[in-house]
């Protein structure tokens, strides 16, 4: 009797033991998710029953097995509550999120994500926004500074007939199928004046430059220079050369002028006729030659005084290489850019 009383203690105990471990890795089952980078859109069907649309997420890599999602919608007691519709579903999900998402009917609205990145071209961008499927970008060309100069202060100063670049500011968007070319503007407009803060305009004022000025320094400073500091210390550089009347020689005005991503141009290039052409003209170049992100404007607003007068940028790493002469300059030319 003895002995049977401890088996059965024993087996009581075994038996609680499980019944921790299963319910430890049901929750487990409930909140994890797979895991992974890219969301997919799953259908569920007027009529579907629980188990088969736990097949279909199975099958979507979305969940690991259907045995826990149905498990998860019977205890929830969502099994009359599961809508159709698509649905758009993160690998990021676990089955409680995803079932709350079906059983409320949060279904996929028809929306395009498109990221711009720093330093983009106004051709680049509709190039990507057409290419995500908005062909309504194609037509961003047409559109000037006088179209929205009296909604946004910062582009008071600008060039009324001047295009956007410059101020399209480089993100990830959201829009609608259906979005009209005045929405798409007008998104990443009102992103720029956001961005832009009071206290900088404030400081771009104090200094005597416009934004339009600063601007168009940032959007160079954004193709020659990579990092932070680098960029502080080539735009005090730069600024000190307009000041001094000194050309700026940027090769990415002129990579913009010919459309070519090269570090270096020949001698001839460096001769066209272009206001964009800073070997040939003094001071800033007509307009922006990109749209450049907050880091490349916060430079040109706050450049880093220094003794220094020329720079390069290596072309394997793109770390900046700094001189004070033009003697220096020239030695670290033949070194870096043979």
């Amino acid at each position: 009797m003895f002995k049977l009383t401890i088996y059965l203690f024993i087996f009581i105990v075994f038996l609680f033991a499980f019944a921790i471990v299963a319910v430890l890795y049901g929750l487990y089952e409930f909140y994890s998710p797979v895991g992974g980078i890219q969301a997919k859109t799953i259908e569920i069907q007027n009529g579907e029953s629980v188990k088969e649309i736990g097949k279909n997420l199975a099958e979507q890599s979305l969940i690991k097995s259907s045995f826990w999602f149905e498990a998860y919608v019977w205890l929830s007691k969502n099994q009359s509550n599961l809508q159709a519709g698509k649905y758009s579903i993160s690998p990021t999900s676990s089955i409680v999120q995803i079932t709350e998402m079906i059983s409320h009917g949060q279904v996929t609205e028809s929306d395009i994500w498109v990221t711009i990145p720093e330093g983009f071209t106004q051709k680049q961008i509709v190039a990507r926004l057409v290419e995500g499927g908005l062909d309504i970008a194609k037509n961003i060309n047409t559109a000037t500074i006088d179209n929205f100069g009296t909604d946004y202060q910062f582009l008071s100063d600008a060039p009324q007939k001047a295009n956007l670049e410059g101020f399209l500011f480089p993100d990830t968007y959201k829009f609608k199928e259906d979005v009209s070319l005045q929405e798409i503007l007008t998104k990443m407009l009102d992103n720029f004046d956001r961005k832009l803060t009071p206290q900088m305009r404030q400081d771009i004022a104090g200094q005597n430059r416009s934004i339009f000025e600063i601007v168009i320094m940032a959007s160079i400073l954004e193709k020659e220079v990579k990092t932070t500091n680098d960029r502080k210390i080539a735009a005090g550089i730069f600024w000190k050369r307009v000041n001094d009347k000194y050309p700026l020689e940027s090769d990415a005005t002129l990579s913009y002028i010919f459309g070519d991503t090269q570090a270096r141009h020949t001698q001839e290039q460096t001769k066209i006729d272009s206001p964009y052409n800073t070997y040939k003209y003094i001071g800033l170049p007509l307009g922006p030659i990109d749209n450049p992100g907050l880091d490349a404007i916060g430079a040109a607003i706050y450049p880093q005084e220094s003794d220094y007068y020329f720079f390069l940028t290596k072309p394997d790493t793109g770390e900046a290489v700094f001189a004070k002469t033009l003697e220096e300059h020239n030695l670290n030319k033949a070194k870096y850019l043979k």
